[in-house]
């Protein structure tokens, strides 16, 4: 492989410490660069120590350490977009906000303005060249894949981008750092959304939005219990309120931001829609053919399933072979099945409205 100055996203984590071990290794000129994202003043937060890391780890590597501070583009773009998702009772998806305006946005410009060939991250996806594009492929490791986050992705992001560790299992990750010496070989994975830390949704959410207690309606429209605020709840969620009903647990079907109501049934299936629509759809490499069958994902590591693309007046249909719970602001990310076991690829998705 040629020779690339690369700037790696150093998060003072073992994935992106790892990537930028192996770039040198494989003798790419490579900087790591720590990103400050917006924290909230009253939440105690890690991004401290986790600077110290991203710095220990250029320091074990003796590549050059720099940082950006993004605190306001990820406030706009990331925190003001989910708190405004919640509000109006949809469930966002911050980590693909994050990769589209951060990671390959606001980070990967600044990163080229330096002098960045390539950037690089601790992402577990992979990328294919063909003869005319490049595909986003799965990460190797199944419990670990993060390509569901990486849909927004464009022809020029995977273009510029490396992802070392996206073709190996945590394990061997692992290995790695322990191979490298890497001072943060045995630091725990982070867990949650990064910018709330140990906080919970619901507190973190009643700071900027009005969150009340309000009641829970059976599918008769009779109140069977209550909630802490019909905002910090999602399609399909089956905890976190209140019934005095029937023994067996309660699904929340609609959510009524306006009454402040939520809607349940002992029924799953009753939270399951057979088709939905999707907005600010998106395509890694170029919109397919309808009508198509493809793989989707409603949420983060659930099983694919089997859906049915087409177009009409409404825009951009999905339409699920069996009901399936698809909550409004998540994303549908669309996979091609896998080819000659090489890992499926991510031909894009949308929003769910």
């Amino acid at each position: 492989m040629m020779r690339q100055k690369v700037f790696v996203g150093l998060s003072g984590g073992v994935d992106s410490a790892v990537s930028a071990a192996l770039l040198k290794e494989q003798g790419h000129d490579v900087v790591g660069v720590f990103i400050k994202i917006w924290q909230s003043e009253f939440i105690e937060c890690t991004w401290r120590e986790d600077r110290l890391d991203a710095m220990r780890v250029a320091a074990a590597l003796s590549i050059p350490f720099r940082e950006i501070d993004l605190s306001d583009e990820y406030k706009k773009s990331v925190v003001e977009k989910m708190i405004a998702d919640y509000a109006r009772g949809a469930t966002p998806n911050p980590d693909v906000l994050c990769n589209r305006h951060i990671k390959f946005g606001a980070f990967a410009k600044w990163a080229r303005e330096e002098g960045a060939e390539m950037i690089a991250t601790g992402h577990y996806a992979q990328k294919r060249e063909t003869d005319a594009h490049f595909e986003l492929v799965r990460g190797h490791d199944t419990a670990k894949d993060q390509s569901y986050f990486l849909y927004q992705l464009t022809q020029s992001d995977l273009s510029h981008a490396l992802f070392p560790v996206g073709g190996m299992l945590k394990t061997r990750v692992r290995e790695h750092a322990k191979r490298f010496k890497l001072p943060i070989a045995k630091k725990p994975d982070s867990q949650g959304v990064c910018f709330i830390g140990e906080v919970s949704m619901g507190d973190f959410l009643a700071r900027f939005i009005p969150v009340e207690r309000g009641a829970v309606l059976d599918t008769a429209g009779k109140v069977v219990g209550e909630h802490s605020g019909a905002a910090l709840y999602t399609i399909g969620q089956r905890h976190g309120f209140v019934t005095a009903g029937p023994d067996g647990p309660y699904y929340v079907v609609r959510i009524d931001v306006a009454s402040n109501t939520l809607h349940v049934s002992q029924r799953r299936e009753d939270a399951a829609r057979a088709s939905v629509t999707l907005e600010d759809v998106h395509w890694v490499y170029r919109e397919p053919h309808f009508p198509c069958t493809l793989q989707a994902q409603a949420r983060y590591h659930e099983r694919p399933v089997t859906v049915e693309l087409s177009k009409n007046e409404r825009g951009l249909v999905a339409a699920f072979l069996e009901p399936h719970i698809a909550s409004p602001g998540q994303s549908l990310v669309l996979y091609l099945p896998a080819l000659a076991g090489e890992g499926d690829a991510c031909v894009g998705g949308g929003t769910i409205k």
